[in-house]
């Protein structure tokens, strides 16, 4: 899609070097979304490449993932073997609607900012406990978890010129178990349930989140095991019924089942340890 009304294109390699913001403006990541339809609003494009982030960064307190990492880069990454949970990483990239030439451009701060229900990369950092870095143009950052980061479908607590730095998913996640299920009507199209079980094994607490049947992130922590009526109670709880999402991909009800349903398998699953 040619973004004809686009008259201005930055290049900046510092945010100083960004321009003041202003109405019309749009970061560019990927872009897969952006040229992916008519944007009447953007006039003007800042790349966000030229700031040279490192894609992926392990750390003392965890996996650093920049927003400009593209999903190639992250689906490749070999973690330390004891990082159980980072095998869950690239089911989360292959559970993305998308080409091989969408994977070599699509960035992961842009799947998770387009804030979309299915949004692989926020079923992915939501799972293993992320927090996202924000920075806002005058120097200020802040951290939000990656389960308050998305609040509705295609919505996020992102304020206008500001963006999203980076995810880190904390190494006391990713020393975790996990199950998962994942709902799609075809094996390659978009998700329209995908649910994800933790377990620590130093404390017990079972953590399982639901993305996708969703129209934003939902957290099940649990600081003992539950049995079967105790998770399902928290369902009730906490996802009520104008959580669910309703689209061509699958109904209110359609999803509602299969939450429940994969919910319990997750929980049976990493009980047994099968």
């Amino acid at each position: 899609m040619d973004l004809n009304r686009v008259t201005e294109f930055y290049q900046p390699t510092s945010l100083t070097a960004v321009p003041k913001w202003q109405e019309g403006f749009a970061w560019l990541a990927g872009g897969t979304w952006l040229f992916s339809e008519p944007q009447p609003a953007v006039r003007a494009l800042i790349d966000l490449d030229t700031l040279s982030w490192p894609a992926i960064q392990v750390l003392p307190e965890g996996l650093e993932i920049a927003s400009t990492c593209k999903i190639a880069e992250l689906e490749a990454f070999r973690a330390p073997t004891e990082w159980k949970a980072a095998s869950l990483i690239p089911h989360c990239c292959r559970a993305l609607l998308a080409s091989f030439k969408i994977w070599n451009t699509a960035s992961v701060g842009g799947n998770i900012c387009l804030s979309l229900p299915a949004g692989a990369m926020i079923s992915m950092s939501a799972a293993l406990e992320g927090t996202a870095t924000i920075w806002a143009l005058d120097g200020a950052s802040r951290e939000v978890p990656i389960v308050d980061f998305v609040t509705g479908n295609h919505t996020n607590v992102l304020a206008r010129s500001e963006l999203l730095r980076s995810i880190l998913l904390p190494a006391a996640a990713m020393h975790k178990r996990f199950a998962y299920r994942r709902f799609s009507l075809t094996s390659m199209g978009r998700s329209s349930v995908f649910l994800v079980g933790t377990l620590c094994p130093i404390t017990g607490t079972l953590r399982i989140t639901v993305t996708a049947s969703t129209v934003r992130p939902i957290a099940l922590v649990f600081d003992y095991y539950p049995d079967s009526a105790e998770l399902a109670a928290a369902i009730d709880e906490l996802i009520t019924s104008d959580f669910y999402f309703d689209d061509p991909h699958g109904t209110c009800e359609h999803r509602r089942h299969l939450t429940y349903y994969y919910a319990e398998q997750i929980r049976g699953e990493l009980e047994t340890g099968d």
